[in-house]
């Protein structure tokens, strides 16, 4: 059943001061049917975005999100174009809450503080512009320019469709000219894909969105120009494969870029998720100032510190390379696709080992879908895993946060300083305050 109070949950004795006492609304879905895929107590339900508009008027969206493919380690979130289809028995309520900034401008999202001690270790001199803020620095209508990166656009169909549905949420469009390129997997040659990131910071539109992920990104990534990407003042958004040039861009330069939806997967269909593309547009424009989501066997956290990570494979995979980031004391999300549950095990352990997880504040894990156990296993599952890296690495673990392969999914700002907290099985992320 559904509830509302009229301010933000606190509990005596936070220090970091993560519950903010604002009014707004809170709502608690109740949960759908178990899952397979949800890590580790099934499916888990988020509570609802409350777009809180003037004078305290509020309307909420609710949305199914579902897991929807596996992969041979090709980093794809491919549901159907489509997108009318959901897998039985794989569904859940989800949502997101929002509060609108006022008298702010669109510069909500601080990329990174040099003068604390959870700052990433880097050192530059560059100008980018803060998450949620245009270039310019001024409030102007959105434009979106979609290039692919990584793997091959088997789908042209897929870009017209985006295109739509992306205008019709508001948003000027133009495809880079390489994007339905092909080479063997890739969208193009190395050169090819190299040039597109070159004209995407040259073009006016402020965002720049991946078309699909798949694999192919960290072929480039020795090759970039990371202090032009940043300087840019773009807003790279996108997920799974992407996830190689939003840390290697944070790691080089401390710039922000965003873990969120991509053209093919999440606007290339005959619909869009509501959570999707409300939860996107709200963070562009920097209105969204605090997430929560149901997260009922959260471990007790309340700290602020730097937002990373992504794909889980593809964390993994910089490990020892110049383009993960040293964060100390930050807040590290995954999440993965197609992955036993032994095979994000030694993921996990990796990061163990080389010291990645034990440095954090809190481990928030996202949607792990489509994988398979066997008989083998023997019961080991995801929540199994999820259990060992409690009990070896002492460091909080919060689950349910609806992000991953999945249709409904929310955009966080990778570089962001935000703070995190949870009660009474709800978690919030507090993405910024007045």
């Amino acid at each position: 059943m559904a509830r509302r109070s009229t301010e933000w949950p606190g509990k005596a004795g936070y220090t970091a001061g993560i519950m903010p006492q604002t009014s707004a609304s809170r709502r608690r879905a109740k949960p759908a049917s178990a899952s397979h895929d949800a890590v580790p107590s099934a499916d888990q339900t988020v509570a609802k975005p409350a777009r809180a508009a003037p004078r305290n008027r509020r309307s909420t969206l609710a949305s199914d999100h579902a897991d929807d493919l596996g992969h041979g380690h090709d980093h794809e979130h491919a549901h159907e174009p489509e997108g009318s289809a959901k897998p039985p028995g794989v569904t859940a309520k989800t949502a997101a809450r929002a509060t609108r900034a006022s008298g702010r401008k669109a510069a909500a999202l601080h990329a990174h503080d040099h003068d604390v001690p959870d700052a990433h270790d880097h050192a530059h001199d560059h100008h980018h512009a803060h998450a949620g803020e245009p270039a310019s620095g001024r409030r102007k209508r959105p434009g979106i320019y979609l290039m692919s990166p990584a793997g091959v656009i088997e789908d042209p169909d897929c870009l017209d469709r985006a295109q739509a549905n992306l205008k019709t949420l508001g948003y000027a469009t133009k495809v880079d000219r390489t994007a339905l390129a092909r080479d063997q997997r890739f969208a193009g040659t190395d050169e090819q894909r190299l040039a597109a990131f070159q004209r995407a910071v040259r073009q006016p539109h402020d965002i720049v969105m991946a078309v699909r992920g798949g694999y192919g990104m960290s072929r480039l990534l020795h090759r970039i120009d990371w202090q032009a990407m940043a300087d840019s003042g773009k807003r790279f958004v996108g997920h799974s494969d992407f996830t190689a040039f939003q840390l290697a861009l944070l790691a080089k330069t401390g710039a922000v870029s965003y873990a969120g939806p991509m053209a093919r997967p999440d606007f290339g269909g005959k619909r869009v998720d509501a959570l999707t593309g409300e939860i996107f547009g709200e963070v562009m424009r920097g209105e969204l100032e605090i997430l929560s989501f149901e997260a009922p066997d959260a471990d007790p956290v309340d700290a602020r510190g730097v937002l990373w990570g992504g794909n889980l494979a593809l964390v993994a995979s910089l490990v020892g390379t110049p383009y993960l980031p040293r964060i100390r004391q930050g807040i590290l999300f995954l999440e993965d696709v197609g992955e036993a549950p032994y095979r994000v095990e030694r993921m996990l352990l990796q990061l163990l080992h080389a010291g990645v997880l034990a440095r954090q504040k809190a481990i928030l894990l996202g949607r792990f879908t489509e994988y398979r156990t066997t008989p083998l296993d023997g019961g080991f599952d995801l929540p199994a895993v999820v259990a060992w890296i409690r009990r070896e690495t002492g460091v909080p673990v919060i689950t349910g946060l609806p992000f991953g392969h999945v249709p409904g999914k929310v955009t966080l700002p990778i570089g962001a300083r935000v703070g995190v907290g949870t009660e009474d099985g709800m978690a919030y992320l507090l993405l910024h305050e007045h």
